[in-house]
């Protein structure tokens, strides 16, 4: 057991012995180590230390480097102790060493790395032994390599300074090793705990990291303590609030800033955004206290630079305003094809975003339509001031601007001119009465801008700032420009739409009917309106009949402009000449719905356009001997009705294709009885349809406008029609035709059926006379008698039965009706000497003012008129008359 134990012990004791001497032998060859690094670092310390010293470069390039160098090398060499200080050229030439006799010599030994500009340290066999060797380039500012720096320590050296620490080493070993380890320990623990586990690269990597993107953003950065003494500033806090070198360290009020800035700094509160002050800069803050984590107390603030920013921002934002007033222009400017409404709206866009009063002067062609010319007068046409009122020249007003004026000048150089200051200008004395006024309401910039569009002048835009804002600049008439070229493009649009509209509205109203015809079957009123996009086809007629009768006509021709109006005249005259050979209106209809086809295929033989499409129209005649109304439409709204009583009736009339679609289709006719003093509305379907409005609307409203008026005239129908159902600006045109109805009186009708006896005649005609002398009408008896004579014979001689006679007086007309069975028609013949008869309708011819022959669906009627007032024509010789009827003398009735 012992010399177990005794072996144990001695095994410890080896094992002891061995540790011991392994831990001295590593302590030595640490100690060694650790010599060898101090050698190199020391070596590359003094190297580098000297190689960039003040003047070690400059020496270098000197003319004596040695004499500047040398002194110096023996000085780094005795005081830190180092072998040698040798420097020399890239080219490897000595130019200091401890032994002078090698200056001047070839350096033995690697350089040429250093010589290209990068350090390194090595051991090498020197003169004096082997040494630690440190070479390191000397640069110039340019980077090049003026020179090397070579700095030794020997071996032998580093081996005396280990063998001299040894016995230390050895004694302090095992204590030291526990000391350190231990303190180790407690030191780690405690570094660990106070950087929250990180090592040392990593708290290097952050500090670096940390200080580098602390001093390189654009933010100033400010931490000041809680008494108020300013612990850490960024360069840009540095930069903004114009710190000194020393300001770290030293209480805020000590460091001259801003009252609001030191303020804030100094009070630690809390800042979001918040604006300061700082001599010529405009400082956004932010402040947020540093103790809310269990930090030591107080604050950090970021400042935010927005001067320039302000500045950039405002510059944006103006840009982004003449955008948008350009876009504004581009979508309000125009809208309408009215010349001065157009000006109007260019005022509308600049005031008050641009100027203070816009005024814009057009050329009076250009106002009436047509092409403008350069020698022609100019009336303002728009006024539009932001509480500013126009000082001069009125609108309507004609304008004239003397020589050498800002205004005169844009018109006779053709480009805008600019006048920032009004008061300074020498237009003061060229017009001294205008510029007084202008400059009295306050008004101190102009620019002047003429408004020309394909080369043409068409006026003058000027637009006006007062001082209480700023003038206008060079920039601004760039902006000016471009506003009154895009006014300038639609306001010639809307000239030559103004000439194009004048010229179809002159073409319509010179087809429709001028004044109201004679008649007193009906009291009629009538409405024509244009529409504001262009005149259309509507058209509307009041055509007198025989017998008393009236057609009244109201249609509608597809499309608009000038071929619209065109072809609504022609449908017109079709209407007048069909209308005077005394159709009913179902075969006007008919002849109309083939002149419209026709046209159709002439036009598109041609090729000019597409065809019409069609036409409506609405036709109806009025007979006030029994109050009968014969309507037939093609395409075209029915009527409206208003009884005496106020009741609106919209009267059900057959419904047929519109012109030129019939393709030869029946056109059915409704007869209305109307009482008298009734109201028939006829219009167009521009009065009750609207974009925004259906015709089921239109005609409700119509109803509504009508009804309960019995009283209102037809004038005043109208006026009440149009203000209620009509749009400002009407997107169609519209013909509205208003008649009242009236009856002849009894009295003034008389009739007798004549039997099929050429006996008769002279029955008839002394009833005839009879009648005639009741009425006071002896003066026409014997034409008249003439005339119904030849008519009754030759109804019983080539007509059939019933043969009927009618007489009809109205206010001016005598009117004479032989009606038949009988188809045929008669028609006047010029009679031989030995002839005895064909005269007869020859002298009806002469005597009557007119006559003629309808038709009936039971036959025909022969018709004359005599006027009974004013001029007449002259009558035959009274004892031919006699000798004519005494023919017909067979019998006394």
């Amino acid at each position: 057991m012992r010399s177990f134990a005794a072996q144990a012990f001695a095994l410890q004791m080896v094992m002891l012995l061995v540790l011991i001497v392994a831990a001295g032998t590593v302590l030595v060859l640490q100690t060694r180590s650790n010599s060898l690094a101090d050698a190199r670092h020391r070596t590359r310390s003094v190297a580098e230390s000297f190689a960039s010293a003040p003047g070690t470069a400059a020496a270098l390039d000197s003319r004596d480097p040695t004499a500047v160098l040398q002194p110096r090398a023996e000085e780094a060499r005795k005081r830190t102790g180092v072998a040698f200080v040798v420097v020399y050229r890239p080219d490897g030439i000595r130019l200091t060493h401890p032994d002078t006799g090698l200056i001047g010599r070839h350096v033995i030994g690697p350089y040429r790395q250093a010589a290209r500009g990068r350090s390194f340290t090595e051991v090498v066999a020197a003169s004096r032994g082997p040494a630690v060797d440190s070479v390191v380039p000397v640069f110039r500012t340019d980077g090049s390599v003026a020179g090397v720096v070579d700095v030794a320590i020997t071996l032998e050296t580093v081996n005396a300074m280990v063998m001299d620490q040894l016995p230390v080493l050895l004694g302090g070993v095992g204590g030291a090793l526990v000391l350190a380890t231990c303190g180790a320990a407690w030191a780690s623990r405690r570094l660990r705990r106070q950087t929250h586990g990180l090592g040392h690269v990593e708290l290097t990597r952050m500090y670096e990291h940390h200080d580098a993107v602390l001093h390189s953003v654009r933010e100033g950065v400010l931490v000041v303590s809680g008494e108020g003494r300013l612990l850490l500033a960024n360069d840009e806090a540095r930069r903004l609030l114009d710190l000194p070198a020393d300001a770290e360290g030293r209480r805020i009020d000590d460091l001259g800033l801003e009252p609001r800035v030191a303020g804030l700094l100094h009070s630690g509160r809390v800042a979001s955004d918040e604006v300061l002050p700082a001599g010529d800069r405009l400082l956004i803050a932010n402040t947020r206290p540093t103790d809310h984590a269990g930090g030591p107390a107080g604050s950090v603030t970021t400042l935010r630079d927005t001067t320039e920013l302000r500045a950039l921002s405002g510059r944006v934002e103006e840009t982004q305003e003449r955008l948008r007033l350009l876009y504004d222009a581009g979508a309000r400017v125009g809208t309408t094809l009215d010349v001065v409404r157009t000006a109007e709206e260019l005022a509308e866009v600049a005031v008050p975003r641009f100027a203070d009063l816009v005024t814009v002067e057009l050329l009076e062609p250009v106002l009436r339509g047509d092409e403008p010319t350069d020698m022609a007068d100019m009336r303002r046409a728009v006024n539009l001031g932001d509480s500013v009122d126009p000082p001069v020249f009125p609108v309507g007003g004609r304008v004239t601007w003397l020589p050498g004026t800002p205004m005169a000048v844009a018109l006779e150089s053709g480009h805008a001119v600019l006048e920032s200051d009004l008061a300074t200008h020498h237009w003061r004395v060229r017009s001294p009465e205008t510029a007084g006024r202008i400059l009295d309401h306050g008004i101190r910039s102009l620019i002047a801008v003429p408004m020309r569009a394909r080369g043409v002048l068409l006026g003058l835009a000027d637009f006006w700032r007062t001082d209480r804002r700023d003038p206008f600049e060079d920039e601004d008439v760039s902006l000016a420009e471009e506003l009154v070229a895009r006014a300038a493009v639609s306001v010639d649009n809307a000239r030559r739409y103004t000439h194009a509209h004048g010229v179809a509205v002159s073409l319509q109203r010179s087809l429709l009917p001028r004044g109201r015809p004679e008649q007193d079957a009906l009291e009629v009123a009538h409405r024509y309106l244009p529409a504001q996009a262009g005149v259309g086809g509507d058209w509307f007629d009041v055509i007198p009949l025989p017998g008393a009768r009236v057609a009244l006509v109201v249609g509608d021709v597809v499309g608009h402009g000038l071929h619209a109006a065109a072809t609504m005249g022609r449908l017109r005259t079709a209407v007048l000449n069909f209308s005077a050979l005394d159709l009913p209106p179902d075969e006007i209809l008919v002849h109309l719905d083939e002149l419209v086809a026709r046209i159709d295929q002439d036009r598109s033989a041609e090729a000019e356009a597409d065809p019409i499409t069609g036409a409506t129209c609405l036709y109806a005649i009025y007979d006030p001997a029994g109050g009968c109304c014969t309507v037939a439409r093609a395409g075209h709204p029915g009527p409206a009705l208003v009884r005496p009583d106020g009741t609106v009736h919209f009267p059900e009339v057959p419904a047929s294709p519109p012109l030129g679609l019939a393709a030869g289709l029946p056109v059915d006719t409704t007869e209305l009885r109307l009482a008298p003093e009734s109201l028939l509305v006829l219009y167009t379907d521009g009065l009750v349809a609207e974009r925004d409005r259906d015709i089921g609307t239109g005609l409700a409203l119509l109803r509504d406008t009508l009804a309960g008026r019995p009283d209102r005239s037809p004038e005043e129908t109208c006026r009440a029609v149009i203000d209620a159902l009509l749009p400002a600006r009407p997107s169609d045109d519209v013909a509205l035709l208003v008649a009242r109805t009236r009856l002849l009186d009894p009295a003034d009708v008389v009739g007798w059926d004549v039997p099929s006896d050429s006996a008769s005649v002279a029955r008839v005609r002394a009833a005839c006379a009879r009648q005639l002398d009741a009425w006071g009408l002896q003066e026409v008896g014997f034409d008249t008698e003439l005339m119904l004579s030849e008519l009754v014979t030759n109804a019983i001689r080539y007509g059939s039965d019933p043969i009927r006679v009618r007489l009809l007086r109205d206010r001016a007309t005598l009117i004479c009706e032989v009606c038949d069975g009988s188809s045929t028609s008669p028609h006047p013949r010029r009679a031989a000497l030995t002839d005895e008869g064909g005269r007869g309708l020859f002298l009806v011819a002469q005597l009557a003012r007119r006559w003629g022959t309808r038709y009936t669906p039971h036959g025909k009627v022969i018709w004359t008129e005599q006027p009974l007032h004013g001029d007449k024509e002259p009558q035959l010789d009274r004892d031919l008359g006699d000798l004519l009827l005494d023919q017909w003398d067979d019998e006394p009735p």
